[in-house]
Order: C-alpha cells, then sequence, then structure tokens
C-alpha cells in the first residue's frame, strides 16, 4: 500500500478494497499502539459494549496516531456521542442498530460539519486543539466515514433504503445480533441469518456501497472476503489475548495434563 494509511482510508474503502481490522475493548493504549502495529488496515473501537469512556479512546487514539485508520462504535445513534468520539480523534464512527433510513440519516446529520450535517464545531484533539479549526471544518466531511451498522430484522429489511442515504461510507453487518432478533441468537449460521446477511450485501452491492462484517476468528474472514465483504473484522483483543495464553501454556506443558501441583 502507498501514500498515507489513514488519509488514504475512505479512498481505499470507497474503491471496495479489502480492509481487515480487529476489534477493541480494553481501556488500553498501549495495546491499541500493539494492535496497530501488527499492520491492520483499521481498528474498531468499540464504546457499545467494551469498557472504553471518551478518555480512554482519546489516549488510545493518540497511542495509534497516523499508523492505521481508527473507526469508533459509539454506545448509540446520539449526537453529543457521535461528536465526541470525532472530536477525540476518530477517523469515523459505527453506529450500532441502524434501523432505517431516518436512523442513518441521523447518523450522517450528526457526523457532519453544516451544511452537510449538524456536527456541533469545537475545540478539541480532532482540530489539534485549535489550531487546525478552519481546516477541519473545511475538509473533515469528507474525510470522516460514517458506518450504519444493520444488525435487526427491522435493519435487514429495510437495508435498500439504508444502502440509499446520501453520506454514507459503508454498511456493517452485525451477525450476533442479527441472529438474536430473527429468533436464532448466536446462530449465525442458521439459514434465516445467512439469507438476511446476503439481503444486505446484495443490496450495497447494487449501490454501490461497501459492505463489511465481524466473524471472531481468521478463517471466518478470510470466507468474508471471498463473498464480497471488504470492510471486515476479525476477532477481538481479549479473544487474541486469550487464545494467546492459551496456545503457549498447551505449547509450554507439552501436552502432560494440565501442569498443577
Amino acid at each position: 500500500m502507498s501514500g498515507h494509511p489513514v488519509a488514504d482510508f475512505p479512498a481505499r474503502l470507497a474503491r471496495g478494497e479489502r480492509l481487515l481490522g480487529t476489534l477493541l475493548t480494553l481501556p488500553s493504549p498501549e495495546i491499541a499502539e500493539l494492535v496497530a502495529g501488527a499492520g491492520f488496515d483499521w481498528l474498531f473501537v468499540d464504546m457499545e459494549h467494551g469498557l472504553l469512556d471518551f478518555e480512554a479512546v482519546q489516549r488510545m487514539l493518540q497511542a495509534v496516531a497516523a499508523s492505521c485508520a481508527c473507526l469508533v462504535r459509539v454506545p448509540a445513534n446520539e449526537p453529543n456521542l457521535v461528536g465526541k468520539a470525532l472530536d477525540a480523534g476518530a477517523d469515523g464512527i459505527i453506529v450500532p442498530h441502524v434501523a432505517s433510513a431516518d436512523a442513518a440519516r441521523a447518523a450522517v446529520r450528526a457526523a457532519k460539519y453544516p451544511p452537510d450535517g449538524a456536527r456541533s464545531i469545537g475545540v478539541c484533539r480532532a482540530q489539534r486543539y485549535g489550531r487546525r479549526l478552519r481546516e477541519a471544518i473545511a475538509g473533515d466531511n469528507a474525510a470522516t466515514v460514517v458506518v450504519a451498522q444493520v444488525e435487526d430484522a427491522e435493519g435487514a429489511a429495510n437495508i435498500e433504503e439504508i444502502a440509499a442515504v446520501a453520506g454514507l461510507g459503508a454498511v456493517f453487518v452485525g451477525p450476533f445480533d442479527l441472529s438474536a432478533s430473527l429468533g436464532r441468537p448466536g446462530e449465525i449460521g442458521a439459514p434465516e441469518v445467512r439469507a438476511a446477511m446476503a439481503r444486505i450485501r446484495s443490496a450495497c452491492a447494487a449501490r454501490p456501497l461497501p459492505c463489511g462484517v465481524f466473524f471472531g476468528d481468521a478463517e471466518s474472514a478470510r470466507r468474508a472476503f471471498a463473498e464480497g465483504y471488504s470492510l471486515v473484522c476479525a476477532a477481538t483483543d481479549t479473544l487474541l489475548l486469550g487464545e494467546a495464553a492459551a496456545r503457549l501454556r498447551a505449547a509450554a506443558a507439552g501436552g502432560e495434563g494440565d501442569g498443577r501441583a
């Protein structure tokens, strides 16, 4: 990849390039820095399910700096939450449970400065604490990625209208909540769940609009790319740490019992 990894991210996303990320839930700048250094295209910084507040998010974004793009999933589709995530320096936002075109338009409106939206203009890290305020107002709308997470049966039913909303950078499928809303909690391979995911993906492809998805492991992520998803998130910081610890213990123990006295 040539160019600047963060500045190039919106264009790479719009072109449908395969972009691999992982999900961060722990309030640790060090973990964010380590994971970014592994070469991911983007990081999914999770304020919905993770232990993160806005102070932790800003510290994590500072640790990652310009090494890869960071998209922050806000806890809810509320303008003040969207604005604070972007003010902290996020390269974009992921808004959970977008189930209608109106909800998608609200997310875009909250993320864009006037006249494209209604984002509040404040002195904050994203504007270098005021030193690039005019530049931010003039140019950040184009650079800010807005991702609508579709993870409910209602959202899947309304996907054609959602995908048509101006200003969206991508749609992101949440397979686990989608499975729950379809009466098959956790069964992301169930036929009705797969059918809903395929409908979302097809509606995005028809625009065309990039479509993303989360899976917990590398093999599923590879399949997702093969199926046409381009914004793929694989595993989480906790999964990566836990699995690495388990592999190390198994290898060091040599398979002989549990090693406990």
